[in-house]
């Protein structure tokens, strides 16, 4: 059994290998195999380019010639028989057999199978041939085949009324417009011919009709081949027999025109009045006094200011939400449209870019129709394309359809704007008010029809392109339910003249936009700017005051005024900014979150006042920002070296050769070590400049809080990328950056209250006990008579010590083995604002000047010594006054210290004027910072926020403002500590190479 089995194994597998090698061979031996030498191109031939006795072989795509006598069909597909030969079989192309007719039977059958002998003669294609109004009969009825054809004429008498048809095969009745005029078949004279009707010459309707397609754009004016057939006949048959389809043909005419009217002419549109007014006694459609019965409705009427009524006194009885159970964010349009004969296509929504020339897919071209969502779509199209595809154009009657409060479905009509409307050779549609304005109704997309001029088959001489399409819906004032107004469409056509259509395109818009009444908007604004302007006078005198105590100076001079005005630029710049933002979030808020629209986003146009409330406030707070800078690197500052000499030295006498004993110079590394810690402190921030940026750009670039700005509906943060992608706002764009930089910044400064500078590091803090340390106090002035003082006299008495003395000193503070370190005996209190008298700041400008001489004109600096001795003894009678001066050892020049009263501390200025004694306010909050970046943090960080902000809004790109707004902050940076540096080394007499 095993070795049976194996070997029936084995006989199966040689029997399959012996199969497969001959499969393999047959396949080797039938398929055919591809040759070094076999080529793939082959010559490319045209159908047209085929001779008359050549087909064009679908096939292989090229000429092949036809059999014996044959010819190529119509169509150059295939071939037929020439003419004097019936077919014998037909299998397609040159399979076909032909046989000669016989001499007394010359004659084809018109299916071109039979022979026969024809009555008259015979036509180019070897047909039988019949005299006019006679039709040709080749069979009987029973449909067996007549030896010889005959030619029957009609009968027009009146009993039958018949002539024959087109084919000339079969006799039809008249038309009834013959049969009603002639009482025949005939029309003839004094009776008209037009467009295949017959007219009577003694009816009271025009017949002088201009046949004129009219380009006022371009100035030209033509005889249209489709007016001149065509125009007088439909206008005949609407007015005559009130055809339907010719008077829809007559209105399409009228369109084409743009709606032009002449009472002086009998153009399409004049036709079209001419039976408008004379037709009253048919009565009107729906109850609309301007659609009358049988007449498409075109106009609104020619009467001035007939459009505000109809725009903005009935709301549309339908209400719009974008939340809620109740959500309705679909604006449902319909369009009744029509072709250009005047018969009736079909209803059909505007879904699917009907009235959009640009391609898309359908979600995004659908965008158009969602409520609240400003659309916006352009783009350029070939002239030929259009050609191709708008051989003649549509017409559309658009309408508004919505559902009443009983759930009963109508349509509302909806108005057009046309812009190249002429009413009385002005396009008074272009003007900016509405009472001028005279509405249409019916529209098309492409006219490329009318512009022919003297064969409809042949290229058009001009074509007419509606490049702008303008759906504007307006909110209904203090609505809280989403009521609108009738939209509109307005619409614009461009004439483009015919010459190179190959080089020729034509750039076409749509676009769908919200708009309501901003003059509430308006109003609340001009009376928030009124009142915080006038508080912001206020600030500004308060702070002009304390400026003019501050000085020294009673006097209001032009000083005063320019003072004035700086600081009312930096509040206003306040109040546009407090403004700005409030109305941003308003919107941004109100829009977004809204169920029932009751509000809807300023359009461009409306937000040129924002946009210029943006600008005036970042110009303001700039010049603000301009000059704190300039005021922070024109202070004047002195370090105080407490530090006394440590006994005393011999010292070799240069040029005696002896030497002597002097006192141990007391090390200025002190110093140059506070001047350089003063100097990194200048441009120190509550916030990271670097990661306020980087974490904005990526909250509104990765996270998606851009798309809060986009006009529509929809609060979410991401967009998918099949779905359309409205426009921004500008005041949106403005609300959400500015939150987001606000926010950020607002974090960072309270992290860096509460947890940075109390738990890592404290500059401010640490610079105060590092002049403790140090033995040095600081005197500062910002402005004449008003300044700065930090108290760092050593507690131990000296500071320049070793590691183990230092240490010990720690200690004992530590401990409280020592005294505090406050000005004042047992306190802590070691900075003060300090307001010195006038006989105090003229002392301090008397040695000020000898210390900064060294940097006036080479003719003041004295000849006898040198410069630098001379700042040095400066230096140390500066040194020795100030301290002198804190040591109150000059009566003269006294101060005292007090604390500020509450109302001093919030209006920032000081009640009482120091006339014979300086005094110094304690100063618990480290107010000196005022004088460096720290302590105008607010003031940089809406700089900064209105920088980003004027950048976005100008170039709508958050990446750019991002990218100026930090360079603009190191720039600035590094000027504020490159003149920083130089102010400080001239006033204290620091060698700047040793600031870093």
């Amino acid at each position: 059994m095993a070795t049976g089995g194996r070997g029936a194994v084995v006989a199966m597998a040689a029997r399959s290998t012996l199969s497969s090698a001959s499969v393999t061979l047959f396949l080797l031996l039938v398929l055919p195999r591809v040759s070094e030498a076999q080529t793939f191109f082959f010559p490319f031939r045209q159908p047209e380019t085929c001779g008359h006795n050549q087909y064009f072989d679908i096939s292989a795509l090229s000429c092949v010639a036809c059999g014996s006598n044959q010819r190529q069909d119509a169509r150059g597909t295939s071939c037929v028989c020439l003419p004097g030969f019936q077919m014998i079989s037909n299998n397609g192309g040159s399979d076909i057999t032909c046989k000669k007719c016989p001499e007394h039977m010359k004659g084809v059958t018109e299916d071109g199978w039979n022979c026969i002998s024809c009555p008259g003669g015979l036509t180019a294609e070897g047909k039988c041939h019949c005299p006019t109004g006679h039709i040709l009969v080749e069979r009987n009825v029973n449909g067996t085949l007549l030896s010889q054809a005959t030619c029957e004429l009609c009968d027009e008498s009146e009993n039958s009324f018949t002539v024959a048809n087109a084919l000339g095969n079969r006799c039809v009745r008249c038309e009834p417009a013959f049969i009603n005029t002639s009482k025949s078949c005939a029309c003839s004279e004094p009776n008209i011919l037009t467009g295949g009707l017959c007219l009577s010459s003694t009816g009271n309707f025009p017949l002088r009709m201009i046949s004129t397609a009219r380009y006022g754009e371009l100035g030209i004016s033509f005889t249209s081949e489709w007016f001149a057939k065509y125009l007088q006949s439909s206008a005949a048959a609407c007015w005559v027999y009130g055809n339907l389809t010719s008077c829809q043909a007559l209105g399409n005419m009228c369109v084409m025109n743009m709606n032009y009217y002449d009472s002086s002419t009998f153009d399409a549109c004049g036709l079209f009045q001419f039976i408008f007014e004379n037709t009253a006694a048919l009565g009107t459609v729906h109850s609309v006094s301007f659609w009358r019965q049988n007449l498409p409705w075109l106009f609104y009427g020619d009467q001035l200011g007939l459009a505000p009524q109809i725009l903005s006194t009935t709301p549309l009885p339908t209400n719009f939400s974008f939340k809620g159970e109740n959500q309705s964010t679909k604006l449902k349009f319909v369009a009744a449209s029509y072709d250009v004969r005047g018969n009736f296509l079909k209803w059909q929504t505007l879904e699917g870019g009907i009235l959009q020339l640009c391609p898309d897919t359908e979600m995004r071209l659908n965008a158009a129709y969602s409520f609240g969502t400003t659309y916006q779509q352009s783009c350029e199209i070939p002239v030929p394309k259009i050609l191709t595809d708008f051989p003649t154009p549509t017409f559309y009657d658009v309408y508004l359809e919505y559902t009443d409060e009983n759930q009963h479905q109508y349509i509302w009509a909806v108005p057009v704007l046309n812009l190249n409307l002429q009413h009385k050779k002005m396009f008074v549609n272009k003007d900016s008010s509405s009472g001028k304005w005279l509405l249409t109704r019916r529209i098309f997309l492409v006219d490329t029809l009318s512009g022919r001029e003297n064969d409809l088959g042949s290229q058009p001489r001009l074509i007419r392109v509606a490049t702008q399409i303008s759906l504007s819906i307006h909110l209904v004032p203090n609505t809280k339910n989403g009521n609108i107004y009738p939209p509109l469409i307005t619409i614009a056509y461009h004439d483009i003249d015919i010459k190179d259509p190959s080089s020729q395109s034509v750039k076409v818009s749509f676009s769908v936009t919200y708009e309501m009444d901003q003059g509430e908007a308006h109003v609340q604004t001009d009376i928030a700017l009124g009142v915080l302007g006038g508080l912001a006078v206020l600030s500004s005198l308060l702070k002009t005051a304390g400026w003019k105590r501050r000085i020294g100076s009673p006097m209001i001079d032009l000083q005063t005024v320019a003072k004035f005005l700086v600081y009312y630029a930096g509040d206003l710049a306040n109040v546009f900014f407090i403004i700005t933002v409030g109305t941003g979030l308003y919107w941004l808020i109100f829009f977004k979150a809204q169920k029932s629209v009751s509000v809807l986003l300023p359009v461009p146009a409306q937000e040129k006042r924002f946009v210029t409330y943006v600008g005036c406030g970042f110009a303001l707070k700039a010049l603000q920002f301009l000059h704190k800078l300039i005021s922070q690197i024109t202070i004047d500052i002195f370090f105080i070296d407490w530090e006394r000499p440590k006994g005393k030295v011999l010292k070799a006498v240069e040029g005696e050769g002896g030497v002597r004993s002097a006192t141990v110079p007391v090390s200025i590394w002190r110093t140059y070590f506070v001047a350089n810690e003063w100097n990194e402190i200048q441009t120190v921030r509550k916030i990271n400049p670097l990661f306020q940026v980087l974490t904005v750009l990526f909250l509104l670039e990765v996270v998606g809080f851009k798309n809060l700005a986009l006009m529509d509906s929809s609060s979410s943060l991401s967009r998918s990328p099949p779905s359309y992608i409205a426009p921004y706002s500008r005041i949106l764009r403005y609300a959400v950056s500015s939150a987001l930089w606000l926010v950020i910044g607002l974090i960072q400064i309270v992290f860096f209250a509460v947890f940075y500078e109390r738990f890592i590091e404290d500059k401010i803090r640490q610079f105060v006990d590092l002049c403790c340390m140090s033995n040095i106090s600081v005197f500062l002035l910002s402005h004449r008579c008003f300044g700065y003082y930090i108290h760092g006299r050593s507690v131990h008495g000296h500071a320049d010590t070793n590691m183990e003395e230092m240490n010990m000193n720690l200690k004992r503070e530590a401990e409280n083995l020592c005294s505090q370190r406050g000005l004042v005996p047992n306190t802590d209190g070691q900075t003060f604002q300090i307001a010195i008298s006038s006989q105090m700041r003229q002392h301090y400008d008397r040695i000020h000047e000898t210390l900064t001489r060294k940097n006036g004109p080479a003719r003041l600096l004295s000849s006898s010594g040198s410069t630098f001795e001379q700042s040095v003894k400066a230096y140390h009678t500066m040194n020795k006054f100030l301290g002198s001066f804190i040591d109150h050892v000059h009566k003269e020049m006294d101060y005292f210290i007090k604390d500020k009263l509450l109302l001093e501390r919030i209006l920032g200025m000081e009640f009482m004027e120091p006339m014979e004694k300086s005094i110094f306010y304690n100063d618990e909050g480290y107010s000196f910072s005022s004088v460096l970046y720290y302590g105008n943090e607010a003031t940089l960080l809406i700089y900064d926020l209105m920088f980003f902000c004027v950048v976005d809004l100008a170039c709508q790109n958050f990446i750019l403002a991002a990218f100026l707004t930090y360079l603009q902050q190191e720039i600035f940076r590094f000027i504020r500590n490159a003149v920083g540096q130089k102010n400080l080394a001239s006033k204290t007499l620091v060698d700047q190479r040793f600031l870093i």
